[in-house]
């Protein structure tokens, strides 16, 4: 009974001290989801697709502007009424000023982040690129760019984040947009390694 006692107290204890420093531990699982480096000079910016807010087509259009890729390929898996994502985000950026020029379509068949990575590598390697920016949500990079290693070999590849508005590392616990935007990308990156 005295060991089921100090058992009990050892979990409360433990549970307490989680909920009194959880601002700390939350701020830590959410940064850790962020595995990105400023841009450098590449032969194309990659954009994914996933993004429903346009923030990433964005990103990628100012990485052209700003000269670190002379062009952005824009994919995009037909998740919306059978329309390709690409030929939604291009149009998005260039409403906001990007010129179409900036952009490359490239609708695709793909349903995961790993589906994705190999048919992108997979075009970037039929155009003769050999170093590209992946760009993808904050939240997105640490997994997208464990993937695309996985397929890149050769190819230079540096993972740019795009800022996401429903998620911020120091306080996605604050929004229901948030919360579930940590959680499907923590049961992602959990089970990516099972082929989840």
């Amino acid at each position: 009974m005295k060991l089921l006692m100090k058992a009990a107290l050892a979990v409360l204890l433990l549970a307490g001290g989680f909920v009194a420093t959880r601002e700390f531990w939350f701020r830590r699982m959410g940064a850790f989801l962020i595995d990105a480096s400023p841009p450098v000079k590449a032969d194309v910016a990659v954009v994914l697709a996933g993004d429903w807010r346009g923030e990433r087509v964005l990103t990628g259009g100012e990485l052209v502007r700003k000269g670190f890729a002379p062009v952005a390929l824009v994919d995009g898996p037909p998740q919306h009424y059978e329309i390709p994502e690409s030929d939604l985000a291009v149009p998005y950026a260039v409403r906001r000023g990007y010129p179409e020029s900036y952009f490359i379509r490239f609708p695709m068949e793909a349903w995961s982040t790993d589906e994705e990575a190999r048919i992108v590598v997979a075009e970037l390697r039929r155009r003769g690129w050999r170093s590209f920016l992946l760009v993808t949500s904050d939240y997105h990079t640490r997994r997208a760019g464990r993937i695309f290693r996985k397929y890149a070999g050769g190819l230079r590849m540096t993972v740019v984040a795009s800022p996401d508005k429903a998620f911020r590392a120091d306080g996605w616990w604050r929004s229901r947009e948030g919360r579930k935007t940590f959680a499907f990308e923590w049961m992602k990156t959990l089970t990516e390694p099972f082929g989840i």
